[in-house]
């Protein structure tokens, strides 16, 4: 089915179980409402529902497709694919979109009024939405919540440092006893195997003179005789043998460029231990720094239970845990202030809101009475209850309550308290009515919200609801002929018959079929003259007014 709403009031009239109802659920699924498999035709292995929006450029919707990048011109496609094994999948402008994008930008482009929502109207927090929709909060009141949530997370910060100011104060004492040690020490990277490979050096420097000279004597003499036995002066010695020989032999010249190469290694060892003596001296005194510096390394090693070479990486781990304990958020006088600090912020935002509230609710109050006069409820009257909290709330400093008085002389009291369900629906009504007037919301969609009502009443709404059409598009599902006559356009739900299955339509009603439904409506299955007359006089009363 391929349907087009036009601007104004659009009533979609029929016999029950004709299929009105389906057009909104479909409309549902389109706006994100959760699928099941049982809308699916029997024959077929899915449903796919699309919805197309005019979007006003200025209009919250087209800022969120901006937003959001979803923005295709001056149109909105929105579309849901829905399968026989229970896959859905959505689109917005042909990009895939999740069902809570969905539903998102629904909530921009049309309004549903279900014939029960006055079911939802007995929460107390359903009625401050009312309210705020009302009045337009919607910015102040999302400043109000953010005020809250910082308010909150230092509030509970703070709460929590109180509680553990001893455990936290006894850690800041070791933390800062542990890090001074460590700091007096400043021990450096690798010092410690630097400091082992000098304390070996300087404990054996004794020895390790003795020896090398030693060498140095069994390579070179002991500086004043030569023995035969010394390295370099028998390789010279052997080398003087090889040079006066024949050398045709390989053997023997390889052997000598051998020794040569011997003696020149060994002079550069000896080059290099002498170089290492020289740098070895017996220093007692450097010897003790070292090993008391070893000593309170590994000292401070046992009682962290850490290696020794970890102490550095230790310490730094150990200033920074310091430096967190003592940061401001952390310090309890730095939070206290801070906290203090959004708590005035909070309450001065919220105490706006509570203005704005008590300004919108005389205006809402006013308007919503003066609805229940025209819905022939004249001893009925609605009152709105601000009732301030003792504490901080995200959705500001006071509770919205609507109270109602039915009879002259009685106390207003809560709706659950007071109203019957043909009242309720009423009241219910009313608030609609009131509401969708200051909506920013382009399309409006009203589903049997005339159920219990009829007569004069009944004209009333249907008044109404042609007064919102007047300015916008409104749907209005009804079975009230009074409704129907209101209307700009006419659709008739009907089914029609197959031999395998039924299937529903919707038919746009020209004047003389329009006369013939509202007649049907009016006096059943059996239009007589006086009916069909009757009908006729509604639609020219309608145009007349």
């Amino acid at each position: 089915m391929d349907v087009e709403f036009n601007s104004g009031l659009t009533t979609i009239t029929g016999e029950t179980g004709a299929g009105k109802s389906l057009v909104l659920d479909a409309l549902g699924l389109a706006l994100g409402d959760r699928g099941d498999t049982d809308r699916i035709r029997n024959s077929a292995e899915r449903a796919e529902v699309s919805a197309s929006f005019t979007v006003d450029s200025a209009s919250p919707a087209a800022q969120w497709l901006t937003d959001n990048d979803l923005d295709s011109a001056d149109d909105c496609l929105l579309r849901r694919i829905l399968t026989r094994d229970g896959r859905s999948r959505g689109y917005i402008n042909g990009q895939p979109a999740t069902m809570t994008q969905l539903r998102t930008l629904g909530n921009l482009l049309i309004d549903i009024h279900h014939q029960h929502e006055h079911q939802s109207l007995l929460s107390k927090e359903h009625q401050r939405t009312l309210l705020d929709e009302f009045g337009g909060h919607q910015k102040l009141l999302r400043q109000v919540g953010e005020d809250y949530a910082s308010w909150h997370q230092a509030q509970a910060r703070l709460e929590e440092i109180e509680q553990r100011a001893d455990e936290t104060l006894a850690r800041k004492d070791l933390l800062t006893f542990q890090a001074q040690e460590l700091n007096e020490l400043n021990l450096q990277s690798g010092e410690i195997e630097a400091l082992e490979q000098e304390q070996s050096q300087l404990a054996n420097a004794d020895t390790i003179l003795m020896d090398s000279h030693k060498v140095l004597a069994l390579c070179d003499g002991d500086g004043e005789t030569v023995s035969e036995l010394s390295v370099l002066p028998a390789l010279s010695r052997a080398s003087q043998l090889l040079s006066a020989m024949e050398q045709n032999s390989p053997p023997l010249k390889d052997a000598l460029a051998l020794l040569d190469s011997a003696h020149i290694q060994v002079a550069e060892a000896l080059g290099e231990l002498q170089t290492y003596i020289n740098q070895v001296e017996p220093d007692p005194v450097r010897l003790q720094w070292v090993e008391d510096r070893l000593s309170t390394a590994y000292q401070l090693a046992r009682k962290h239970k850490v290696q020794s070479s970890e102490l550095p990486e230790l310490c730094e781990q150990l200033s920074a845990e310091l430096a967190s304990l003592s940061a401001d958020d952390n310090d309890v006088d730095a939070l206290t202030a801070r906290t203090e600090a959004l708590a005035g912020s909070y309450q001065k935002n919220a105490k706006k809101l509570s203005k704005a509230r008590e300004k919108a609710a005389a205006q809402f109050e006013q308007k919503i009475n003066q609805q229940l006069q025209a819905l022939a409820m004249t001893d009925a009257s609605l009152q709105i209850a601000l009732a301030p909290f003792n504490h901080y709330s995200k959705k500001g400093l006071e509770s919205v309550e609507l109270l109602v008085s039915t009879n002259p002389g009685q106390a207003h009291r809560p709706l659950n308290k007071v109203a019957s369900g043909g009242e309720l629906s009423r009241i219910s009504l009313a608030i609609q009515v009131v509401a969708a007037h200051n909506s920013t919301i382009p399309a409006l969609v009203f589903d049997e919200v005339d159920v219990g009502i009829g007569g004069a009443t009944a004209q009333t709404v249907g008044k109404l609801l042609r007064e919102l059409g007047d300015s916008g598009q409104v749907i209005c599902i009804s079975h009230l002929p009074q409704v129907a006559s209101c209307a700009h356009h006419h659709l008739l739900a009907r089914k029609q018959k197959g031999e395998a299955s039924n299937q529903s339509q919707l038919i746009t009603l020209d004047k003389k079929a329009r006369v013939a439904e509202i007649a049907r409506m009016l006096g059943g299955q059996k239009i007589t003259a006086k009916t069909r007359s009757h009908a006729e006089e509604m639609l020219d009363t309608t145009k007349a007014g």
